[in-house]
């Protein structure tokens, strides 16, 4: 399984799985604007989410889209059709919540590394942004 991992300022390393068969188009679109590093932001209203709205861009369609997201998924908001409130917006959500408009539902947290996100998400409620680097991993277990 492909997968990707997000490295804390504190060089803790949160890995993920990439959803190939739900949303195979944004999981291998995603790989390609790999590694970037951004200040990650606590989501306002929708919910237990890390966010940014900085992302390299991706030109790619909804897929496997929805407002609903599971604790652990990760999300893209597609470029087409047109949408103004996610266009371009990459989250992360640790808990529960509810997205502002449809997004591209791509990946989930690995269940062994899933309190090292929680952690991570109430960590910048609490104390503010973060820098986190995003990388590709060819092997997720």
């Amino acid at each position: 399984m492909k997968g990707f991992k997000l490295t804390t300022e504190e060089g803790q390393e949160i890995r993920f799985e990439l959803y190939l068969d739900a949303a195979p188009v944004t999981s291998k679109a995603f790989l390609t604007i790999l590694p970037f590093t951004r200040k990650f932001y606590h989501a306002r209203v929708s919910g237990q989410e890390i966010w940014i709205d900085d992302v390299p861009k991706l030109d790619i369609l909804q897929e496997n889209a929805s407002v609903f997201t599971e604790p652990g998924e990760v999300v893209f908001g597609p470029v087409k059709p047109v949408r103004t409130k996610t266009a371009n917006c990459f989250g992360i959500y640790y808990g529960e919540g509810k997205g502002l408009d449809a997004c591209n539902i791509f990946a989930k947290v690995l269940d062994s590394d899933k309190q090292k996100l929680i952690e991570l998400g109430s960590s910048i409620w609490k104390n503010g942004s973060q820098e986190l680097i995003i990388s590709k991993i060819e092997t997720v277990e």
